[in-house]
């Protein structure tokens, strides 16, 4: 069991601030271990109050299988322009070392736990139940194979 204070140590390694200097280490490098998403905002930008904290609820609560590095543009304006920062609050995330998929503007929650587990790679077991049905069919399972299949639609 997690005391309090390593709780709030696991939860701080999860998401961090990041500039132009550690950019390197806190999303290329480290995205070849884990992905990790970019939150690019600014101190002024009103839908990024509410999209920050939304995302880093979203990355704790995927425990580790994700982390988060929040950019302010305002500090690491080289970074924004290398990334074509057009508007904000902007969300790449990156994977390998690449950005791999992102979004512009505040989404609501529904959406950042969806954008979140796939990132993550975490489908909720979506793949191990369409395996599972997949085997009932081939078994001549066919009545149990459409239960499963009709669950997971």
């Amino acid at each position: 069991m997690l005391q309090s204070g390593e709780d709030t140590a696991a939860s701080a390694d999860l998401v961090k601030e990041s500039n132009e200097a550690n950019f390197m280490a806190d999303v290329i490098d480290a995205s070849k271990n884990v992905p990790i998403i970019v939150d690019f905002w600014a101190p002024w930008c009103g839908p990024c109050k509410t999209l920050g904290p939304a995302l880093e609820a979203a990355v704790k609560e995927a425990g580790g299988k994700v982390r988060m590095v929040k950019i302010n543009i305002d500090e690491n304006q080289q970074i924004a322009a290398q990334l074509q920062i057009q508007s904000i609050p902007t969300v790449y995330a990156f994977a390998d070392g690449k950005p791999v998929d992102g979004f512009q503007g505040a989404i609501p929650p529904s959406q950042i736990k969806e954008f979140v587990e796939k990132v993550s790679g975490d489908d909720g077991g979506l793949a191990a139940a369409i395996a599972a049905a997949d085997e009932m069919l081939t078994e001549g399972n066919a009545a149990d194979a459409k239960e499963t299949f009709a669950a997971i639609l």
